[in-house]
């Protein structure tokens, strides 16, 4: 298993075919990339993502520990960035191996909802005119906690 809380761009497919070569015995891989989008379409410019380092890898490395013994993962990977992202940069990745397909997306969806919801980031939006606004929650995250 390996939590990456990071600034620097990582490589999608190093990454990917990395995990995958680790993990040629399972029968499913799954990945996850978020991306930097305008949800408001047309005026964000760039992210800044603030956290603790010390508080946030723990955190992600627990929940991911959490997701690789609930649905018997052969591994794991959680990819975060922090710091300036700009419109289209990638901000984080996951990847779940097992056995059994549905193992791997189930837990691919549990860290992603984890992620959006309860890992300690704060994010900011700065747009095209300059102003720069705190992320607040969003009801519709909160509610995909409870499946879980």
């Amino acid at each position: 298993m390996r939590v990456s809380v990071q600034e620097e761009i990582f490589d999608l497919g190093v990454e990917a075919e990395t995990f995958a070569q680790a993990n040629n015995g399972s029968g499913a891989i799954v990945t996850f990339t978020g991306i930097v989008r305008d949800a408001d379409q047309g005026g964000l410019v760039a992210m800044e993502i603030e956290h603790y380092p010390g508080m946030t890898l723990k955190a992600l490395t627990e929940i991911a520990q959490t997701a690789k013994d609930r649905w018997s993962l052969g591994d794991a990977l959680v990819i975060h960035r922090y710091g300036r992202l700009e419109l289209g940069e990638q901000i984080m990745m996951v990847a779940t191996a097992s056995r059994h397909r549905k193992d791997a997306f189930e837990a691919a969806e549990y860290l992603m909802d984890y992620l959006k919801s309860r890992a300690p980031f704060w994010k900011k939006e700065i747009l095209h005119d300059g102003a720069a606004d705190w992320v607040a929650s969003k009801d519709e995250d909160e509610d995909a906690l409870t499946r879980w």
